[in-house]
């Protein structure tokens, strides 16, 4: 028996291939499938299914593509209905692979086709549970992102996931090992692990969100305090999952088209298109295509791409590292933004020596900040993390402009007069700072290693640390 963890940390997601006696199982693969076959093909095994725990909202699966050039079928639990072939499983039915049997044992509550897979090993030990979102080390699955399908409140969902987890999860062997669909990071739980697996027995003992002498109403009082509203992409990533999309092949055909500078200025103006630069912040800063949107390759990349960017059909131009461009397109892809529709060939580089114009943010250190705040006291300066991270700690008289809601915090950002921004290292500042440029502010310093090296500096003064836990 293999079971192997394929995480993928910009999404902070589990994928699980399991082989047995030359036959394999793949859960909630990404939407790029070629390790799962490369894996497969290694072996000398064939997929025999393609498992599904739910609609994922966060990301879009591989299922479709993985189904197709497999031949495995793909396997929701019950109250799934995709508009493609797949086979909908009972509750307690059971699949054989080589010498293994999972068994399908439905949880609703994240979403109401929520399925977990039970492992059971060639002696008939009950051994992993692939828990998707309903069980995650050290928290539960957010029960409000499938109100509206399921016609249902969040605290009904709560409700919900409460018996799936008492009746189907917890009389589980302590020695059962959990392996979830999502670790820290990942916006479907709120309270989530650095963990990627854990025993049964120790989530028991550990996990708020299964405590033995829990309620029902503690439980949802517990998930559903301190929920912050989903990413808008999620509900489009949703309906990807459940009615299909085009294949990986073709959205990375498109998307790896190279575009000579005067080629991608052409398209850039006759479509329209977002121009993307994935490079890193200082890197972006020093000099970029006039118009573009930095948000780097090396960091939180998808969900900042699906949290920034509301129409996942938005085309888009990428600028990026030389020979990272085809990653940029499949992590695009990841969240379902398929429409890039080619990058910049020779990257920046070439652009500025085809003679094109460049534009430029300002950055300053922490001390120089410091500096101009004794001479100018009054210098407005914005911090940009999220209201948790800012009402936990930050600089006194500063004040938050949260990346997460721009819209609407940019409405304090004024466009006269020198405005210096940071966040807590400085990658979510310089995405900031270029829509802020995009949409015509023309006064916007960058300050480098943001909160960081202005709390390490000394020069500051900062509030009392509060626990972000205590805020929820």
């Amino acid at each position: 028996m293999k079971i192997e963890q394929i995480y993928t940390g910009c999404l902070a997601q589990g994928a699980y291939y399991i082989e047995s006696e030359g036959e394999a199982v793949v859960i909630d693969p990404l939407r790029e499938i070629t390790a799962y076959l490369d894996k497969a093909e290694k072996a000398g095994a064939t997929i025999k299914y393609v498992f599904e725990t739910h609609f994922h909202a966060d990301f879009v699966s591989g299922h479709i593509d993985l189904g197709k050039k497999t031949g495995a079928p793909i396997v929701y639990g019950p109250n799934a209905n995709p508009t493609f072939d797949a086979y909908i499983a009972k509750d307690q039915e059971e699949f054989k692979v080589g010498k293994l049997t999972f068994r399908v044992l439905h949880t609703p509550g994240h979403t109401m086709e929520s399925t977990c897979y039970l492992l059971i090993d060639e002696n008939g030990k009950e051994t992993a549970l692939f828990s998707g979102d309903t069980l995650f080390i050290g928290d539960v699955g957010r029960p409000d992102l499938a109100q509206k399908a399921a016609s249902m409140t969040q605290e009904q969902l709560a409700e919900t996931l409460f018996d799936s987890l008492r009746n189907k999860v917890m009389p589980l062997p302590d020695d059962v090992i959990v392996y979830p669909a999502h670790g820290a990071g990942s916006a479907c739980g709120k309270n989530m692990s650095k963990e990627t697996s854990d025993t049964l027995g120790n989530q028991k003992a550990n996990n708020y969100a299964l405590r033995a002498n829990m309620t029902k109403a503690e439980f949802v009082k517990e998930v559903t305090t301190g929920l912050l509203p989903p990413p808008a992409y999620f509900p489009l990533n949703v309906a990807m999952n459940k009615h299909g999309y085009d294949s990986i092949d073709e959205v990375l055909a498109r998307g790896t088209q190279a575009l000579s500078p005067r080629a991608f200025e052409a398209a850039a103006n006759e479509t329209g298109a977002l121009i993307l630069d994935t490079r890193n912040a200082q890197v972006f800063s020093e000099g970029f295509v006039p118009n573009s949107i930095n948000i780097g390759i090396d960091g939180g990349f998808a969900p900042w791409v699906g949290a920034l960017i509301p129409d996942i059909k938005q085309q888009i131009l990428i600028v990026a590292d030389l020979g990272r461009e085809a990653e940029v397109v499949t992590r695009l892809a990841r969240v379902g933004y398929d429409y890039s529709i080619g990058y910049l060939e020779g990257g920046f580089e070439a652009w500025k020596a085809a003679g094109m114009e460049v534009d430029q943010i300002g950055r300053v250190t922490a001390d120089e900040l410091a500096t101009i705040l004794e001479q100018t006291p009054d210098a407005p300066v914005f911090d940009v993390r999220k209201g948790s991270e800012y009402l936990s700690e930050h600089v006194v008289a500063v004040e938050n402009a949260p990346l997460d809601s721009i819209n609407e915090s940019m409405q304090a950002i004024p466009k006269t007069g020198t405005v210096y921004i940071h966040c807590a290292g400085g990658y979510r500042s310089m995405i900031y700072a270029s829509i802020l440029r995009a949409r015509g502010w023309d006064n916007i310093v960058d300050v480098i290693g943001g909160y960081k090296t202005m709390k390490e500096s000394g020069k500051f003064k900062v509030t009392d640390y509060v626990c972000p836990t205590t805020l929820l």
